[in-house]
């Protein structure tokens, strides 16, 4: 049954790369209880908008937990109260009359606040395209049975795709880890046949485009894998480094990467 509530939202607003930033404090009356999250800020935008204020800024696509657009932390927490939900997939139902919601971007050195709750998540692109390609033959689609793979594999496999690249996972983590991420590309390949010739370069050469994106080391606390909206395990770091001691002792030494050229700011080196 819809409800209608009203909130206190204290937002983090930003101009820019270069401003030091602030919360602001908005009241948003007469939410419905069905909308969604990002629902709910349009209508804060639209009253923002009539009056002649700037709208907030923040980052959506599909609106349908797949894209891994819609980072934002939500009362401390990335993707907010429920587990194993997007921003866009949270309803206000879960939420009550008379909350105050705290709301930020998602905080790491990697991930530039570019304005208000945006950030620049290009740093994830970069270590996607440092794994470089599967060089096995592509052609017209197989038949499902044609490559053998053991179920528990298949099933690990599709565990580690199912990663959106939405970023909570360094936005959870003490250290700004992006070992999930990382590692759940990794393993989306390294547990299929098709992944194999180029397996032990692609986990050498995506740590290291990580290491070069500053971002901080895993020490096993698990807020990643909790934070996940996909509920990718924490397993996928393990292989990840296993396969990487093994790479390190088989392979040549990757070139060192090219200095970023983007400017990392808003004080939290």
């Amino acid at each position: 049954m819809e409800k209608l509530i009203n909130l206190t939202l204290q937002v983090w607003r930003q101009k820019n790369a270069q401003d030091e930033g602030r919360f602001v404090t908005y009241e948003a009356k007469g939410i419905s209880t069905e909308m969604s999250f990002l629902e709910m800020l349009d209508v804060v935008n639209e009253g923002l908008i009539r009056k002649g204020e700037e709208p907030i800024a923040m980052d959506h696509d599909c609106r349908e937990g797949i894209c891994g657009q819609c980072g934002l932390v939500i009362n401390g927490r990335p993707h907010g109260p429920r587990d194993r939900t997007t921003t866009c997939q949270l309803h206000m139902r879960s939420f009550s009359d008379g909350d105050t919601l705290t709301i930020e971007p998602f905080r790491a050195a990697a991930f530039p606040i570019l304005k208000d709750l945006v950030v620049n998540r290009s740093a994830f692109d970069r270590i996607i395209a440092a794994g470089g390609f599967v060089s096995v033959p592509t052609g017209c689609v197989p038949d499902a049975n044609s490559i053998p793979v053991p179920k528990e594999n298949a099933d690990q496999a599709f565990d580690a795709a199912a990663c959106i690249g939405c970023g909570a996972c360094v936005a959870a983590c003490p250290n700004a880890s992006a070992m999930l991420f990382v590692s759940a590309k990794i393993s989306q390949l390294a547990l299929l046949p098709q992944g194999q010739p180029e397996r032990y370069r692609r986990v050498r050469d995506m740590v290291a485009q990580m290491d070069a994106e500053e971002f901080g080391t895993c020490t096993n606390h698990g807020e990643c894998e909790a934070a996940c909206p996909k509920g990718v395990s924490l397993e996928h770091i393990a292989r990840m480094n296993r396969d990487f001691i093994k790479a390190s002792l088989t392979t040549a030494p990757p070139p060192r990467p090219a200095a970023q050229a983007e400017t990392r700011g808003n004080g939290l080196r």
